[in-house]
This record gives C-alpha cells, sequence and structure tokens, in this order.
C-alpha cells in the first residue's frame, strides 16, 4: 500500500511538472494543461489517500486487529 502510494504520487509530480514547464501549445502528454494539472491534483490526492490508509492499517496491527 505505501509502495504504491509513492508510485502514484511520483507519477503526479511528473505530471505537474509536464504541465508546469511543457511546451508552448498548450499540451502535455497530448492533453491540455488544465486537464493535466487536474489529473496531477488526483493523483495527489490518491497518494495522500494510500499512505493514511497505510498508516491506519499499521496502527490496526499493532494493537492485534488482523483485516
Amino acid at each position: 500500500m505505501h509502495v504504491a502510494s509513492v508510485i502514484v504520487g511520483t507519477i503526479g509530480v511528473i505530471t505537474f511538472l509536464g504541465a508546469v514547464f511543457g511546451g508552448g501549445d498548450n499540451l502535455v502528454f497530448g492533453i491540455t494543461k488544465i486537464d493535466a494539472l487536474l489529473c496531477s491534483g488526483v493523483l495527489f490526492l490518491i497518494a495522500i489517500w494510500g499512505q493514511i490508509g497505510a498508516i491506519h492499517h499499521m496502527m490496526l496491527e499493532k494493537h492485534g486487529e488482523v483485516i
């Protein structure tokens, strides 16, 4: 869970940097810059949710609860 959220966060950073420093034709990876920025924001939220889920899972394991 932790590794997956790190990968998603890294993809979000790459998408964000591509949108900010992308070419002058307003396209990033074949989509518009605003769409790329929105996608990177969603990827950041997914990465944060994954990290919170991993922390919650570790806390449950610490208390002996198995899911």
